[in-house]
């Protein structure tokens, strides 16, 4: 990659998950052209996981395949960063599915598939990567702007159930680690033009959540990359325990 921009996070480490698309993968991309050596995690896009390891360079990324929600892959995730990277600076738990449930259709198996992959990958991973962080590091959870949002509708019922149980992580965390000099904050995107978000959804659907935002468009993953380079960087050092939503002023206040 081009180091023609300046390079804030040189040195710095940085581990996302779910990085080979939409936001993981844009923010992947953002980190590395600031400096940092990322640490990608993928489920099974191989051939995608390489092209963006090739495109960052080989010295500056790993790829690593990975089950967000299994402690055993958590654990060697850890031990395969620290030994290609020696420590790990900025945390990214970006891995995440987003299943359509209402409380009528629901099933146990959809609930342990949602809060293993959204909840306990995040909750495990921050435990296991702490001991390997020092003091200005940065830990950044993926909520959503529903979790504010007045006009959520029924479907989303488990997917906004994980992503405010984050939340909740994110304000004791915050207060936990901030005595380690490690900060805790959250990304909570609105509608955002990624595979994730059109999986599912009509032409017509898309068109009416994008005219709902004053901008009239969907968000892009490259614009909340910005956001999270924010966090991930000495400029919000006095950030802590907040969640910034960023979504265009799809929720405000």
């Amino acid at each position: 990659m081009s180091s023609s921009v300046p390079q804030p996070l040189a040195g710095k480490v940085a581990l996302i998950t779910g990085a080979t698309k939409g936001i993981g993968r844009a923010t992947a991309l953002e980190l590395a052209s600031l400096g940092a050596n990322v640490v990608i995690t993928y489920s099974s896009d191989d051939a995608a996981a390489h092209s963006l390891v090739q495109e960052i360079g080989s010295e500056k990324a790993l790829a690593v395949k990975s089950n967000a929600g299994s402690l055993s892959d958590i654990n060697t995730l850890i031990s395969t960063t620290i030994s290609k990277f020696s420590k790990i600076d900025i945390l990214i738990p970006n891995a995440g599915i987003m299943p359509m449930r209402s409380i009528e259709n629901t099933t146990e198996e959809d609930w342990d598939s949602c809060y293993n992959i959204n909840v306990k990958g995040p909750y495990f991973l921050v435990q296991k990567a702490v001991p390997h962080m020092a003091p200005g590091s940065s830990i950044i959870l993926l909520s959503t702007s529903l979790c504010a949002s007045s006009t959520v509708t029924p479907p989303y019922l488990l997917y906004v159930s994980t992503k405010g149980s984050i939340e909740q992580m994110l304000r004791v965390l915050a207060k936990d680690l901030g005595r380690k000099g490690i900060r805790v904050n959250g990304i909570a995107p609105g509608p955002t033009g990624t595979e994730l978000f059109f999986k599912g959804k009509s032409e017509e659907l898309v068109k009416m959540i994008a005219n709902g935002n004053p901008f009239g468009r969907l968000g892009t993953p490259e614009e909340i990359a910005g956001a999270m380079a924010f966090l991930a960087g000495s400029g919000s050092g006095w950030v802590n325990g907040q969640v910034v939503r960023v979504n265009g002023g799809m929720t405000v206040g």
